[in-house]
Parts: C-alpha cells; structure tokens; sequence
C-alpha cells in the first residue's frame, strides 16, 4: 500500500497520531509535501466528505477526520510555505451578529480547508463591518455567513449592503447558510450562493475561487 493512501485511510478513520507519524515519514522519505498534502490528507477529506454528503458518517467521524489532519498540516504547512505552494483561495467565516451557533460554521471550515482553501474564523456574533474589513484586509475572495436563528438571518442582508457600500461587491463573493436560510432568501438579499450543507459549500467555494 502506498504511504499516500495509509495517510488517507488512516485520516478516515480519525487516527490522528499516526496521520502526523505517517506525514513525517514521507517527508523524511523525501516525497514532496504538495504531494503528500493532495495524495494523502485531501484525498482523505474529500472521501469523509463524500460520506458525509450520503449520510454514511455523521458530524463526529468529521471532526475526527478533521482533527487528523490538522496533526499533518502541521507538519507540512512550513513545507508548502518554502515550496511557495498557493491554496485554492482564501474565504473568512463566521456566525452572523446576534448568533452564538458554531456547529454548522466549524464544519463548514473543516470541509474548506479539506478541499485545500485557506479559512479565515472570525467565530461568532460577526458585525457585517468585521466580515467586510477582514475579507479586504486578509484578501479573502469569499465571505461565509452562517445563521441558526432566523431573527439573525436579517444580519445576512446587512452583510450585503456593507459590502456595497465599501465598494468591494465586484471583489468578493458571498455565500450564506444555515438551518433556516434558503435559496429564495439568498436570491432576495443579492448573495451569491447558498448551499444546504458543509461538503456542498465547500465544492461551491472552490469553484467560485476558480
């Protein structure tokens, strides 16, 4: 068996001190930590979030899955950083204002930053102005907003109209969602995608990175 593919299965399987033993082997191996990154870890996540997607493991195999590879991208991140490697894209995301949820939102990271995107937290009760002024600062390409509460939903619109009045509406994209936000709602406000769950996000927020 090839070590990318230990790497992967033992990722799904949430083992995460013998994912970051494996990395470290392979590095020592002198395989590349592009390779090891794509062939190993994100083969993994892309397989959990396959399942996840089906329904064939549920929101704790993730965060195992999740925690794993974290272990690894320890290892390979000063890697990928001296090779000059580039993520698919930069995205921030948060909780909207009012709403203290983090469940969706962390799954949603852990899915993006699964599928090689660099993920920006802001955590919880996020003012529309901190989602504008950090996508403009750290150069992200999308804004994620998640809601629980459709009292906080509004806050979604208000994410929108800060965006256009800074002037950076052309510049990022925004994706918005959560238990109660829907396509109708997305349309409504002038977001530009809504998705129903973590893994469908994440495909959609490489995508609009392309």
């Amino acid at each position: 068996m090839s070590i990318y593919l230990e790497i992967s299965e033992n990722l799904q399987k949430g083992k995460a001190k013998i994912v970051k033993e494996l990395v470290q082997k392979a590095v020592d191996d002198g395989l590349s930590a592009a390779q090891i990154l794509n062939e190993g870890l994100l083969s993994g996540m892309n397989i959990i979030g396959e399942k996840f997607k089906n329904n064939e493991v549920y929101v704790p195999e993730v965060l195992v899955a999740a925690r794993a590879m974290n272990m690894g991208m320890q290892i390979l991140k000063p890697l990928l950083v001296e090779d000059g490697v580039q993520s698919t894209g930069r995205v921030c995301i948060g909780t909207v204002q009012g709403d203290l949820h983090d469940i969706g939102k962390n799954l949603v990271k852990m899915m993006m930053e699964g599928k090689g995107l660099e993920v920006v937290d802001l955590g919880t009760d996020v003012s529309p102005e901190t989602f504008i002024k950090t996508a403009v600062e750290q150069n992200c390409q999308i804004i994620c907003c998640s809601a629980l509460l459709t009292t906080t939903m509004e806050v979604m619109a208000d994410v929108v109209k800060c965006a256009e009045n800074a002037g950076v509406r052309d510049k990022v994209k925004i994706m918005v969602g959560g238990a109660p936000v829907t396509e109708e709602f997305c349309a409504q406000i002038g977001a530009d995608k809504y998705t129903s769950d973590a893994a469908s996000a994440a495909d959609a927020a490489v995508e609009l990175c392309r």
